[in-house]
């Protein structure tokens, strides 16, 4: 009886029921968020497994679709084009700021070039000056693993070319910005050197799709929890001040 009695004197505040409903279904759906980017890691991981076990195919010396060669081992034959190297600022190794080598291979017996992560190389101790790396002359035999660059990144400040020449160092991979600043054409996705390749390479470990997916986890967790202590807050005082507008209403 004592249950049903609170339940009548039940009076939500307007205010905070309003945020209520305003923060659950927020917290709510960023973890639905972060769940999705962790099951869309996992599923890039999935597509990498499988691939990796399948045997290399030639890359194509026409434009090919970027999904269908995605994770796929690749192997090329050409010449590299180090008048048309960039390197893309900012990479990370063991905690040392650094860069990406990444140079256009002219495929053999076509104009088409695919550009090729040959990994990195550490920055100098003066920023305003990179690394002189060398690159190959000759016939080179490549062979590493596809990927599609992305489109989302964060651009610090604008690329720019001293003089109008051409731009070395890139903050990110624009693979658009790259295809209209070259003559030739560029096939859509980027080899990354096999670390048992001999055509050049520098440091190469390259970053698992599934990297850092528990962290992804434990954000959903952690809005979920949100949600629910949110609601079991609201709920708490809700019942504790019905309780006490029964214990103060007349017998």
């Amino acid at each position: 009886m004592r249950v049903f009695a609170t339940l009548r004197c039940l009076r939500p505040r307007l205010l905070p029921t309003l945020a209520v409903l305003l923060l659950v279904p927020s917290f709510i759906s960023f973890g639905q968020w972060q769940w999705k980017k962790a099951a869309d890691k996992q599923a890039l991981q999935s597509l990498l497994d499988n691939r990796g076990a399948e045997l290399p195919v030639q890359m194509p010396l026409t434009a090919a679709d970027p999904e269908s060669l995605r994770y796929r081992r690749v192997v090329a034959r050409g010449v590299y084009d180090e008048q048309r190297q960039i390197l893309i600022d900012n990479r990370i190794h063991r905690e040392q700021a650094g860069y990406h080598v990444l140079t256009p291979l002219r495929l053999a017996g076509s104009e088409m070039r695919v550009l090729v992560n040959r990994g990195w190389v550490p920055a100098l101790a003066d920023h305003s000056r990179w690394p002189q790396v060398t690159t190959p002359a000759g016939s080179q035999e490549i062979e590493g693993t596809a990927v599609v660059p992305g489109t989302r990144y964060l651009t610090l400040a604008p690329d720019s070319a001293a003089g109008g020449g051409w731009q070395t160092v890139w903050q990110n991979l624009d693979m658009a910005r790259y295809r209209q600043t070259v003559s030739f054409p560029v096939q859509p996705v980027v080899i990354e050197l096999s670390p048992a390749s001999g055509a050049g390479g520098f440091v190469r470990q390259w970053p698992r799709p599934d990297e850092r997916i528990e962290r992804h986890l434990g954000y959903a967790y952690q809005w979920w929890g949100f949600a629910a202590a949110t609601l079991i807050i609201w709920l708490v005082l809700t019942v504790r001040a019905a309780r006490q507008r029964l214990v103060n209403s007349p017998s």
